[in-house]
């Protein structure tokens, strides 16, 4: 309710600020500018006092600026191909590759991956990052002795941006290098923003949080041949086909497989699934089955808290838990479910490798991924133990968890995108400089900054159209 009346008193504000300031209004492209001075006496200031810092700095911002423009250009790639190959992924993304961030995106796509966007998290961040990025164009370009115009804001209908206007003609004369320092430092500004916040949100969650449960993500399974399956639920089958465990399935609950060696559990649509997903094994006629354990037996689902009382913390608190209980006792478990708290009484098995020791049966995926994506969020979380589901100790600690959350998030999708060799972006010229480095020749490097742009372009409508077919 609040972030509502936030959002409706800032838009009535912007609003009025256009009206009454009409006149003061540039129109340049789609966009509105509204230039001021203010923040030029400090960009000065820091570009004036600190020359030799910033020199060392321009170095480390050109490299961070190159290995951005191969990062975004290879995480490009795999988006891509994501789109082409995993409609299904896609569809359940559900979100669009080219679309603006706004308040309540993930509410509006029902993204449940993420956390809330709220319109105060979007105005807090917008002056973070927007800020910080112009800030040191323009404190990069005061060290190299170009002008500072002005400052100010710029407007895309509800949409906001910052700008620091350079003196650009006498920028294009200047020497290759200072031209490069000053593009990726924006970039640069991004990459540290994230840094910094990255500290910040670590030490707030070890203040703020505490360990109250253990989050299992799957049951453990078997691979198993399908002409090995006996029966499907009550209903015998004599060398089967996929076909004939599928159609024998009933309704979307888990329906009991045997196997000479044993029961399994499996539900349509992970039958189905798997169909796509495990196509290797589903070419060589087999398929994965959840073991019939006593966890997937009880429905059990959710954050497991306690365990007869006992409070879990971790997966090792789990497992000597466990280990106090022989085959056949009854422990009640309380989970958290959503914000439900359930209690199951459940009788433990026993354990395949070991018959003499209990069994619950739940399981743990392996995070540890190898592509840059899967270790960029390994490294976000590193402040998190894994499978650990935290308590927030304040009401308003999740909010400002979300808030520094999105800020690294957005930080580095800022310094990645606006590397993207492309005429729109920063990265753009930079492109267009590193080329004319190597070809000494301004008419080609123009040439292939130009088909750059293009194919960057096509490469988005191609993103559309997978997105759009995914949907078909």
């Amino acid at each position: 309710m609040y972030d509502i009346i936030l959002l409706i008193v800032f838009s009535s504000f912007i609003v009025w600020f256009l009206y009454t300031k009409r006149k003061n209004l540039k129109r340049e492209g789609i966009l509105y500018l509204y230039k001021t001075s203010w923040g030029i006496k400090l960009i000065n200031y820091v570009g004036t006092k600190y020359k030799r810092t910033l020199k060392v700095l321009s170095y480390i911002s050109i490299g961070i600026g190159y290995i951005l423009m191969i990062g975004i250009i290879y995480l490009f790639a795999q988006i891509i191909y994501l789109y082409a190959a995993f409609p299904g992924i896609v569809r359940a993304i559900k979100i669009p590759p080219i679309m603006p961030l706004i308040p309540y995106l993930p509410s509006i796509f029902k993204l449940d991956f993420l956390p809330p966007f709220y319109f105060t998290y979007w105005i807090v961040i917008l002056a973070i990052i927007a800020v910080t990025h112009e800030f040191a164009h323009g404190i990069f370009a005061k060290r190299y002795n170009i002008g500072i115009k002005s400052t100010g804001f710029g407007f895309l209908g509800p949409f906001l941006a910052a700008f620091v206007e350079l003196d650009e003609k006498k920028m294009v004369k200047e020497k290759k290098f200072k031209q490069l320092a000053i593009l990726s430092a924006g970039t640069f500004a991004n990459v540290l923003t994230s840094i910094l916040f990255f500290f910040i949100i670590w030490w707030f969650f070890s203040m703020s949080f505490t360990p109250s449960g253990v989050i299992f993500d799957t049951y453990p399974y078997s691979i198993i041949n399908i002409n090995d399956i006996i029966s499907v639920g009550n209903t015998a089958l004599n060398s089967p086909t996929y076909e004939d465990v599928l159609n024998n399935i009933e309704g979307e609950e888990f329906n009991k497989i045997e196997v000479d060696s044993g029961s399994y559990k499996i539900n349509k649509a992970y039958l189905e699934m798997q169909k796509v997903q495990n196509a290797e094994l589903f070419q060589q006629g087999k398929l994965i089955l959840y073991d019939d354990a006593p966890a997937i037996n009880a429905g059990l689902d959710g954050v497991i808290m306690e365990i007869n009382g006992v409070k879990i913390t971790d997966v090792e608190k789990l497992g000597k838990e466990l280990e106090k209980y022989a085959p056949g006792d009854e422990i009640k478990i309380k989970v958290k479910n959503d914000e439900e708290i359930l209690e199951h009484l459940i009788v433990l098995g026993k354990t395949p490798a070991n018959p003499s020791k209990a069994w619950l049966g739940v399981g743990f995926i392996d995070r540890q991924g190898r592509g840059i994506l899967s270790k960029t969020y390994i490294l976000l979380a590193s402040f998190k133990k894994e499978h650990v589901y935290y308590e927030p100790k304040f009401e308003v600690s999740l909010f400002i968890y979300n808030l520094l959350w999105w800020v690294i998030l957005i930080s580095i999708s800022v310094a990645l995108v606006n590397m993207l060799p492309a005429g729109i972006f920063d990265g753009g010229r930079f492109f267009y400089l590193t080329v004319l480095a190597f070809v000494k020749n301004e008419k080609t490097a123009n040439k292939i900054s130009s088909w750059a742009t293009k194919v960057f372009l096509i490469l988005i409508l191609l993103l559309m159209i997978f997105w759009g077919i995914s949907f078909i």
